[in-house]
């Protein structure tokens, strides 16, 4: 940066710092809590958090926003950490701790003004009874804050309000409905579009397909396992109708995904175009004037200035324009052009509170209609109840367009014709309720698959810009397999199914791979017995088996060279002879550099690491217990996003059972016994038993506080 743009940018924000100083409101009201809100201050004598013997904390209140409080306490316990990281990005901040990297972070929440709708929004959107309920959460994260002041990562984060969660939550939206790929591709100049949507299970099976007329819930999500986007299990239970076990990400103030007494639901994630981007049709000098609909109208300009951690004791702020059209978030691109960037993810910023009416449904009927706030900006939903009731969603904020355009690239910018302003309402949105057959299911495929054949949706019935899967995985493709061999299913049989790791005998994937098993090994004698060993591989990716770590090893370098994702396993990949026959020498030197031998097993190459304990793991990639990893120490890889939570609710004879599964363990803190303490049950594919039963729960309670 020019040394004149980096004096002024230096005199703008001391400048701006010292006037945010000074205007700084003093707190005088006496009934103002540590939020600075209108709410009562939290009486942390009614929260009782009980730990059970696994850590998993099960916080009981007598309101909602006294629970909220007692998770956000608990939460921070366990990994404060984490839950800071999406609060500072909320604020804007993550450069200040993340350097370059954190400024990508905070460009993008001014790019699509993420503060500013919130701001806008906040109070008109969202119920009182809901702020309250985040201003719970909110004083207990301040609480715990101002009891730990050395473990706050950055000066100033604290104390937070409830609306600092809506920021996050909003921002964590615009990311997970893929705004930032767009971003990413006007700032470089291409225009192809991308996606960013990784892997999960979901199963539900009523009393038509079980053995026992009991109702079944699979829920499986495939995420990092630690991080942002790691799963963490609490039970909330309070005496306002909240009573609930799931996951949810660090600082996520409600569970995301879990069951209560009545009902339970699980997400996967789903292939929707949910982002458009616009080319403006500029004046002559295209500055800033721009046409639409034959009139001419002026780009709002936005500055803005990224603080970016330069080192310890150095923090630059670089000055960013962005701008603002008919059609929202605007950026120039690196060839002069100007775009813009249109989503649902910061149009409908109460998915938090949608999220938190899910926890509380007590039905079916009640569950639909909290969908029907239409908030949420993407996921499938698995759902199961004590009723019976089951069903699939292919859930999502996509758009009502013109379809006299086309919306797979990018679409004229100057004509409201393109300018959509609603959203398909949940009753257009693929779903399967019910089913004559017992079952549905997902594992990130067609939505066109998700129960028997013959109930299955049809693809006709929909838009294609919606832009769905194009087919069948692996998983659902073995799923499937495994389902046939069942007339009925029990509890165990769910297990097995769940816990597979058998890829299938065919699918779009292995017919792509056809040529490779049908070349003679012998041809290529610097490698045969490599070869002969692949093509031997039986498909069970189990840890014992050698085949299958050639196997990784083969595809690892063949998805790394053809820069390959997981879309390859649903319509298979192009590879010739010559670059499989490189992808198995690739693997063979491996193996020889760092085992001398051949023969090494998945469970050796494959492992499952925190802290000083490894085990050797199953699965493979596209599996149903899939894992996916990375290069780790000594020539072997290290799992990183597999099995992130897993859960089991089973209704029977108006009973409730559950039991979960975490691949680490209640705590993100090295020095706590729940650190890794799920990690042999994880390996080895067991669970362990929960309970929403109070009386139970304290019984067996390794400990129980107030958050103070």
């Amino acid at each position: 940066m020019p040394f004149k743009y980096l004096l002024i940018a230096l005199l703008a924000f001391s400048s701006s710092a010292a006037t945010a100083e000074k205007s700084k409101p003093k707190r005088t009201k006496d009934n103002e809590n540590s939020t600075g809100s209108h709410f009562q201050k939290v009486d942390v004598a009614k929260i009782q958090i009980v730990r059970d013997e696994w850590g998993v904390p099960h916080i009981f209140g007598d309101q909602d926003h006294e629970v909220a409080y007692g998770l956000a306490w608990a939460n921070a316990e366990d990994d404060f950490q984490t839950m800071q990281e999406l609060l500072i990005a909320g604020q804007g901040r993550s450069g200040q701790i993340m350097g370059k990297e954190g400024a990508k972070r905070d460009f993008l929440l001014h790019v699509f003004d993420v503060r500013g709708i919130v701001d806008a929004k906040f109070q008109s959107v969202f119920s009182e009874e809901y702020k309250e309920y985040l201003d719970g959460y909110a004083q207990g994260l301040n609480a715990f804050a101002a009891h730990h002041p050395n473990e706050v990562m950055l000066h100033g984060v604290f104390p937070i309000q409830g609306k600092d969660l809506v920021y996050g939550n909003v921002f964590a939206a615009c990311i997970v409905s893929g705004g930032h790929l767009e971003v990413a591709n006007i700032l470089k100049g291409e225009y192809d579009g991308g996606t960013t949507w990784l892997g999960s299970n979901a199963m539900a099976f009523n009393t038509n397909k079980t053995d026992d007329g009991s109702t079944i819930l699979v829920i499986n999500p495939h995420q990092p396992m630690e991080g942002p986007f790691s799963w963490y299990e609490a039970h909330l239970c309070s005496n306002e109708g909240m009573n609930i076990l799931g996951g949810l990400f660090p600082g996520g103030p409600a569970v995301f995904l879990g069951t209560n007494e009545n009902l339970g639901w699980a997400h996967t994630v789903n292939k929707l175009d949910l982002v458009d981007v616009f080319k403006l049709r500029m004046t002559e000098d295209k500055r800033r004037e721009y046409y639409f609909d034959g009139e001419v109208y002026e780009l709002e300009r936005r500055l803005t200035f990224l603080k970016i951690r330069i080192n310890s004791l150095l923090t630059l702020p670089i000055p960013k324009m962005t701008y603002w059209s008919k059609h929202g978030a605007t950026i120039k691109s690196k060839d002069g052009e100007f775009y813009s960037v249109r989503l649902g993810a910061n149009q409908r910023i109460n998915t938090i509170e949608q999220i938190y009416r899910m926890n509380k449904a007590s039905n079916f009927d009640e569950f639909y209609e909290v969908l029907s706030m239409e908030a949420h900006p993407r996921y499938n939903v698995i759902y199961a109840d004590k009723e019976g009731n089951i069903m699939y969603l292919n859930n999502g904020l996509v758009p009502i367009r013109n379809e006299d355009y086309n919306w797979a690239g990018v679409v004229r910018g100057d004509t409201s014709a393109t300018l959509w302003t609603e959203f398909h309402p949940i009753s257009e949105r693929p779903q399967v309720i019910n089913p004559n057959c017992g079952y549905v299911f997902n594992t990130n495929n067609t939505p066109f698959n998700a129960t028997s054949q013959s109930e299955n949706l049809n693809p006709m019935d929909y838009p294609a810009y919606f832009g769905f899967e194009s087919g069948d995985n692996n998983r659902s493709t073995r799923l499937v397999q495994l389902l046939d061999e069942y007339e009925k299913v029990n509890i165990d049989d769910v297990k097995r199914i769940k816990f597979d790791v058998q890829l299938p005998d065919s699918s779009a994937f292995f017919c792509s791979t056809e040529n490779f098993m049908q070349i003679d090994a012998n041809c290529f004698p610097t490698v045969t017995e490599s070869i002969e060993k692949m093509q031997g591989w039986d498909r069970h990716a189990d840890k014992e088996s050698e085949a299958a770590g050639m196997y990784l090893l083969t595809y690892h370098y063949i998805f790394s060279k053809l820069n390959l994702g997981t879309e390859a396993f649903i319509v298979g990949m192009d590879v010739d002879d010559e670059l499989f026959i490189e992808a198995v020498a690739y693997a063979k030197e491996h193996l020889m550099e760092y085992f001398n031998t051949l023969d090494v097993t998945l469970g050796e190459l494959q492992v499952h690491v925190r802290g000083d304990k490894e085990y050797g793991v199953n699965g493979f990639a596209d599996v149903m217990a899939a894992n996916y990893n990375m290069p780790y120490t000594n020539g072997r890889f290290k799992t990183f996003v597999a099995d992130s939570y897993v859960q089991f609710a089973q209704w029977k004879d108006g009973e409730l059972s559950i039991e979960s599964l975490h691949p680490y363990g209640a705590s993100s803190r090295p020095e706590s016994a729940h650190y890794d303490d799920q990690m042999e049950l994880y390996v080895n594919q067991q669970t362990k038993r929960m309970t929403l039963d109070r009386a139970e729960i304290f019984a067996n309670a390794e400990s129980i506080y107030h958050p103070q």
